[in-house]
């Protein structure tokens, strides 16, 4: 089939003004003669109330949201479309329990609270899971754009996720979060736009009933009771492993102070539902139409492979014009979240890896310049990984439900423990992040190819039982119990100082580089309305937990 010309032109320069807008705030970095690597992570602590808000909701209504929900609704039913509401409860906890314990700390990234508690090692052991949820995110979000230009320009599928892959990378490395957040308010824009214009045409197509006929059997079914089990083990990962990504903290830590973090997260889960809608509704009418009255030259296709229905509603129940302004509502979607999770996994990448190595192999900080091209460099192993994956790995909602599944194992008891539990240590977080792990894997993971060792109860030809909640309890509790037990061996002087292999218990020496925490009850402390705002109250760059600094 024939490249679509109008439609390659609409969407390059859909791009080229992505581009130039990218372009434009990347200037906002140069022009700070103390630009560095926080900045480009954090955009200078600057972030407002509405930048905050578009590129907070941007981040996570990206193309596997929008699409994976279409496929999610058209193939399992709205019942299943557990994500939009998953995430927006973890937009509301992370903004309840979390945003205000790390923001008010000035971490740069996630990974920070854990080296500073649990050492540099551990530090970079759990970066492996982070950078496996953001790579699976990645791949869902690129798989989705892939499938778009496919069907609505007649690109091949392969070729075009490369190619916007490519873009991506270009994109992110550019200007950091300042290109990030000034460009995903257009992008958001454009996505909402777009979606909705989208709507009333696909559901007044000729060839769709009214999706309130027979509504239960093509887009509305009920859950199984055989799988209750794996609907709220489902559930409780989206929700709960939705909060330990460091492309959600990467907008809690750049605010302007506790006050927006906080904000940011509950808007941002308002913004999650609203957008959502229109993809509902795009596959409800994919699911509830007869495809044989439409020009899609395959339609006994179309149930095995829903994983395309929203760029095959957009082409073949939409006008052309209406079908590419759509396809600038998803690619929108995908820029605004892949660069946003490649820049985070890079980010962790060069400050909490590279800078760490760097520093114990050579006893000195790596170099400004250094960490940023290591951080480039990431992106674009980063960026391959997730392209892969995105070949390979077909299934929209699997990859963009998968992203969360380690990420909830294994980061969220973890981060539960090193900001709520005072006596986690080394000791715990390791043989949590090991048994958590463990039993994940003996689990199974079929679309992987792992069969189960661990047969759970209700076993029959797959999991039934909700082991991934299972695993996740097991990993909490063994960090607990492990800390806890090794805290009182130690400082009741049961067992000797020698034996403390990671030195958990033992004054740090002189030259380790220590975090100072804000005055407290003071006139210039929490109790003081400045107390977010004003630099004097926090540690000054490269006094605070800071390895790159010169």
């Amino acid at each position: 089939m024939a490249i679509h010309i109008p439609g390659l032109i609409a969407i390059i320069i859909f791009y080229l003004l992505i581009l130039g807008i990218g372009i434009w705030a990347s200037r906002k970095n140069k022009s700070n003669s103390k630009a560095d690597s926080e900045d480009m992570m954090l955009a200078g602590r600057n972030i407002g109330i509405f930048v905050g808000i578009f590129t907070m909701t941007a981040t996570w209504v990206g193309g596997g949201y929008i699409n994976g929900s279409a496929e999610v609704v058209a193939d399992f039913g709205l019942l299943w479309c557990q994500a939009p509401f998953g995430y927006g409860l973890a937009l509301i906890f992370g903004g309840l329990f979390f945003a205000e314990k790390l923001r008010e700390k000035r971490y740069a990234t996630m990974l920070d609270p854990y080296q500073r508690e649990y050492g540099d090692l551990m530090g970079a052991l759990l970066y492996l899971p982070a950078l496996c949820g953001e790579t699976f995110w990645s791949a869902a979000i690129l798989n989705a754009l892939g499938n778009t230009l496919a069907v609505i320009l007649d690109l091949d599928t392969n070729i075009a996720i490369i190619v916007s892959a490519i873009i991506a990378v270009l994109y992110t490395i550019l200007g950091g979060l300042y290109s990030v957040a000034y460009t995903d308010v257009v992008q958001l824009i454009c996505m909402f736009i777009g979606l909705w214009l989208s709507v009333p045409f696909a559901l007044t197509h000729q060839s769709v009933e009214s999706i309130t006929i027979n509504a239960t059997t093509n887009w509305i079914e009920p859950v199984e009771p055989a799988y209750i089990g794996v609907y709220i083990d489902g559930f409780l990962l989206l929700i709960f492993g939705g909060i330990p990504w460091q492309v959600y903290f990467q907008r809690v830590l750049s605010s302007r102070n506790v006050r927006i973090a906080k904000l940011l997260s509950y808007a941002a889960a308002v913004g999650c539902a609203v957008m959502v809608i229109p993809a509902i509704l795009l596959g409800a009418a994919g699911a509830s139409a007869d495809w044989t009255k439409t020009s899609y030259p395959k339609p006994e296709e179309v149930s095995q492979n829903w994983s395309m229905i929203l760029p095959l509603v957009l082409r073949y129940l939409c006008p052309e014009w209406v079908a590419f302004i759509g396809l600038g509502a998803v690619s929108a979607a995908v820029m605004s979240s892949t660069d946003s999770s490649i820049l985070s996994a890079s980010s962790m990448f060069s400050r909490n890896v590279f800078a760490v190595i760097w520093l114990r192999i050579t006893g000195r900080k790596a170099k400004e310049i250094a960490v940023v091209w290591v951080m480039r460099g990431a992106q674009i192993v980063i960026a391959t990984a997730a392209t892969l994956m995105a070949i390979y790995i077909k299934s929209i909602y699997y990859l963009f439900y998968l992203c969360s599944d380690l990420v909830y194992v294994i980061l969220f008891p973890q981060l539960t423990c090193v900001v709520y539990f005072k006596y986690s240590n080394t000791y715990g977080s390791l043989l949590g992040f090991i048994l958590g792990l463990l039993f994940r894997v003996l689990g199974g993971e079929p679309n992987l190819g792992i069969p189960p060792t661990i047969l759970f109860p209700w076993y029959t030809t797959e999991q039934l039982f909700p082991f991934k909640t299972l695993s996740m309890l097991i990993s909490l509790i063994t960090i607990l119990s492990v800390s806890s037990l090794t805290h009182y061996l130690f400082t009741a002087k049961i067992l000797p100082q020698s034996m403390d292999i990671f030195k958990c218990f033992e004054d740090k020496p002189k030259n380790e580089i220590e975090f100072q925490e804000p005055p407290l009850n003071t006139a210039q402390g929490k109790d003081n309305p400045s107390y977010n705002e004003h630099p004097d109250y926090y540690p000054q760059k490269g006094k605070s937990f800071d390895l790159t600094s010169n």
